[in-house]
């Protein structure tokens, strides 16, 4: 099949979750004989080398972005779905609901379409008023013009169910497995292996960066914090965060090196993951697959990755108190991490990739028949709540009497 992967930055996999899978998947399905294109968008500035025509067999089509936050997105799917319009695909994959209204485009050429819903996006602090409502709108666009949905979350499929009554194929992302042993990196950063609290994560409010350092303020843990992420349109919340900090918390910005970041995640006291929207999240499934212990922002979508290994939190009192509570027994911690790395094994990259491909196969061979049978896209009214039931967890009364 010829498949076209279209509403993400593109590969190589530099910034966030889609372009991982793009990256992931892509190379699979061409390894298994499909010809795959990627557009992605063209990188910014005048000496920037001449972008790559293909990355790991993947054929690379570079289409220009308006860079401004509310067009990026849209601007560059525009381009791509016209350039499709021209080249003959069998199927195509579009990642966020926020580009569904390019989807008859796809439709009237005759290709049918997956459209990737990502997370509940409505819900993100930068989108206020009318970018809201515009979400709102693309989820029921989404729901009405694509072939079928998917979903990288089992809370984001019934958030569907019960939004819409509309069924999607969930298929999470993979959690790549890390067992490098070399620290190598960690020391031109000043600091030790196992002696740091980590946060990956983009600057931005429901990603809650702010509420774990101002806990980890308010601790007396000694290890440092080391934060690792920026936003592109977030001055005043990046101001926030860095305001709320100590001397004991440090800012590395960006880190693009992989590698570097595989070690920062992997020799981690603790990782802090305050995700809280976006369903499945690859930097939880790399935290995990890398034996972090991990402490998270207490929803279902993270509960659902960590299962019975992770802590959570809701507020700042809640990650002081876990992060003392983690220096306090840091063998019962480190057990937690090697319990977490074995329950990464269920994200496997490959069994992904054969989903993307058995539902491409859907897609081409169902045709009409499967838009027959689309949802309206009308809401139901049923609300879905998705802050998990539990209360962040207990205590730990000693570390002999604990169950992992």
């Amino acid at each position: 099949m010829q498949i076209a992967l279209i509403g993400t930055r593109g590969v190589p996999a530099r910034y966030g979750g889609f372009e991982t899978c793009v990256e992931e998947v892509g190379r699979r399905l061409v390894k298994a004989g499909h010809d795959v294109v990627v557009y992605c968008r063209d990188v910014d500035g005048s000496d920037a080398e001449p972008p790559p025509a293909s990355h790991e067999g993947m054929q690379l089509v570079h289409l220009p972005a308006v860079r401004k936050k509310s067009f990026e997105t849209l601007s560059h799917t525009a381009l791509s779905v016209a350039h499709v319009m021209g080249h003959p695909v069998d199927a195509a994959i579009v990642f966020n609901s926020a580009n569904a209204p390019f989807l008859p485009l796809l439709r009237a050429k005759g290709v049918p379409v997956a459209t990737h819903v990502d997370g509940l996006e409505w819900k993100r602090t930068k989108w206020q008023g009318a970018g809201r409502k515009y979400y709102r709108l693309a989820e029921s666009l989404a729901v009405r013009w694509s072939d079928a949905l998917i979903a990288d979350a089992q809370g984001i499929a019934d958030y569907y169910i019960a939004e819409f009554r509309a069924k999607t194929a969930l298929i999470a992302y993979g959690a790549p497995i890390l067992t490098d042993e070399r620290s190598d990196g960690l020391a031109d950063l000043g600091v030790e292996p196992g002696a740091y609290h980590l946060v990956v994560a983009r600057f931005e409010p429901e990603n809650h960066v702010d509420v774990i350092v101002d806990g980890y303020r308010r601790s007396g843990a000694k290890k440092p914090l080391v934060v690792v992420g920026s936003a592109p349109y977030a001055d005043h919340y990046t101001a926030r965060i860095h305001s709320l900090a100590d001397e004991r918390v440090r800012f590395l910005g960006a880190v693009w090196d992989q590698h570097l970041l595989d070690q920062l995640y992997a020799y981690s006291a603790t990782y802090l993951h305050g995700h809280s929207v976006g369903g499945t999240n690859p930097s939880l499934l790399r935290a995990i697959g890398a034996g972090a212990p991990t402490i998270a922002f207490d929803v279902n979508f993270n509960r659902e990755v960590l299962e019975g290994t992770g802590r959570y939190f809701a507020t700042a009192s809640d990650v002081a108190a876990e992060l003392e509570l983690a220096e306090a027994y840091p063998e019962v911690t480190r057990q937690r991490g090697i319990e977490g790395q074995r329950a990464a094994y269920r994200y496997d990259w490959d069994d992904v990739a054969a989903r993307y491909e058995e539902l491409c196969v859907e897609l081409v061979t169902a045709g009409a028949r499967a838009r027959r049978l689309r949802p309206s896209g009308r809401r139901t009214g049923i609300r879905v709540h998705h802050r998990a039931e539990a209360a962040p967890a207990a205590p730990l009364p000693s570390p002999t009497s604990v169950s992992i």
